[in-house]
């Protein structure tokens, strides 16, 4: 790919959401730092539940014929990851949280190392950092690297929402830096390194279990 790619993915199931003003701005603030944005209505794709029935770790499919893989495609494809979630009692919503679940061969597998990710989150009241915090920690753990997150609660007024819109623009700018630039984070790659650690144990460990998750890591030359 000769051009760098953000993802944003939104996962308000409200038209024109908070949410999504957030998201929209960081799709800005990327396309003016340099890249191709694609932005991408969560609500608008069928999605199943993971079933935790270990098939993907197998052989590398879902069970599931569902529009999965209609997002988790253009993820794999970009360079950059932006999640976008309210807060819906304290976490992020149901469509998002099957997306994620989703991807559990891509916690294995690290494979977003080498992309980045940012998050943001509205909340009514309060708790919208925090989302955006897990959303980021959830990307994290597939290999991606933070740029950095935007929360805002709208109890806090709408001077401060546009505020949170401004951040929002300048962390898509930040972004597509960190891409252009491919960022060295030094605290996160220990993070990284350790998980990539830990996933060598794994999947060698279940490795007659688990033999399309081996054959990868035996191909990227881990194991």
């Amino acid at each position: 790919m000769n051009y760098m790619q953000v993802v944003g993915i939104n996962s308000s199931p409200r038209k024109k959401s908070n949410t999504d003003l957030l998201l929209s701005a960081v799709l800005s603030g990327a396309s003016d730092g340099g890249c191709e944005t694609v932005h991408i209505d969560l609500y608008n794709f069928e999605i199943e539940y993971c079933k935790a029935c270990d098939t993907c770790y197998k052989t590398g499919s879902c069970v599931h014929m569902d529009e999965f893989s209609d997002v988790y495609d253009v993820i794999l494809e970009s360079d950059g990851i932006v999640m976008s979630s309210p807060n819906y009692i304290n976490n992020i919503t149901a469509k998002m949280k099957s997306l994620l679940d989703r991807m559990a061969d891509t916690v294995h597998c690290q494979r977003l190392l080498g992309k980045y990710s940012v998050a943001v989150s509205t909340a009514g009241g309060s708790g919208a950092q925090e989302v955006a915090d897990y959303l980021n920690q959830s990307l994290f753990i597939m290999g991606a690297s933070i740029v950095g997150s935007v929360g805002v609660n709208l109890s806090d007024g709408e001077e401060l929402f546009q505020k949170g819109v401004d951040r929002s623009y300048q962390l898509g700018i930040q972004l597509a830096d960190a891409i252009l630039t491919k960022a060295e984070f030094s605290d996160q790659q220990e993070g990284h390194n350790a998980m990539l650690d830990r996933m060598k144990q794994l999947i060698s460990f279940r490795k007659d279990e688990w033999p399309y998750e081996y054959t990868y890591f035996v191909q990227k030359k881990w194991l």
